[in-house]
């Protein structure tokens, strides 16, 4: 495997698990699909729409998201937003997080 597709391979599967927690933080205020991808993109969270939507209903059926459709404008575009269970794990995700950068930091400075 060549280093820059290994180095894709990795960062691929770093980023996984941070879409989750990234979709639930950014999803505290309502928005729909489209804008969260492409606000996602922005903050360097590249995400492929085919990888979005899944997630997005997974989390729904988990009750950690719930979803409302808003017709008041010419196209229909279903809104997301955080649940109080999503809120919860967020909060849980983030902590973990942070214990997991700072042992991570902690190697780094003993290499």
């Amino acid at each position: 495997m060549e280093p820059d597709d290994l180095l894709a391979a990795h960062q691929q599967e770093l980023r996984r698990g941070t879409v989750v927690l990234a979709c639930l933080l950014r999803l505290t205020t309502p928005d729909y699909g489209y804008a969260l991808l492409e606000e996602l993109d922005r903050g360097g969270f590249a995400v492929d729409a085919n990888t979005l939507y899944p997630l997005l209903r997974r989390l729904e059926k988990q009750g950690l998201l719930t979803s409302e459709w808003n017709t008041d404008e010419a196209r229909p575009r279903k809104f997301y937003s955080t649940t109080p269970d999503g809120r919860a794990l967020a909060r849980d995700l983030l902590d973990d997080w942070s214990r997991l950068d700072d042992a991570i930091r902690s190697l780094k400075g003993t290499s």
